[in-house]
């Protein structure tokens, strides 16, 4: 496999990364083997980007890989969101909508607007 078809194997799960929040550090390939380099916003959404290198090849032994869990995210409130929603999104569990609460000093769950930065503490 050459490094180009050695990319484009990998390229779905940096899509997935970049569609959900992940600060893509590296994403090339090297001496055979695709890097990808990359922070999680939650453990959450790095165990599901685990998931999508699975779903590729099993064994990822042309993968080297390093993902890491980063501090928190931002995330801009779109319309129809709330923050059980949000929860749901980045940690699996939308009863975890009081990590964000307490991130961003929010009293009233039901007060967020769109337009608004949230702080996405990690799990």
């Amino acid at each position: 496999m050459d490094d180009q078809e050695l990319k484009n194997k990998w390229q779905p799960v940096a899509d997935f990364m970049s569609r959900n929040g992940f600060q893509i550090e590296h994403f090339h390939v090297d001496n055979g083997k695709a890097v990808l380099t990359a922070v999680a916003p939650t453990e959450y959404l790095k165990d599901l980007a685990w998931d999508e290198i699975k779903k590729i090849d099993a064994s990822y032994s042309d993968l080297q890989h390093d993902i890491t869990v980063g501090s928190g995210t931002m995330y801009v409130v779109k319309a129809g969101d709330n923050l059980s929603k949000i929860s749901k999104s980045f940690y699996g569990n939308p009863n975890d909508y009081n990590k964000i609460a307490q991130a961003n000093e929010i009293s009233d769950p039901d007060k967020i607007r769109i337009g608004q930065e949230l702080k996405i503490p990690a799990a």
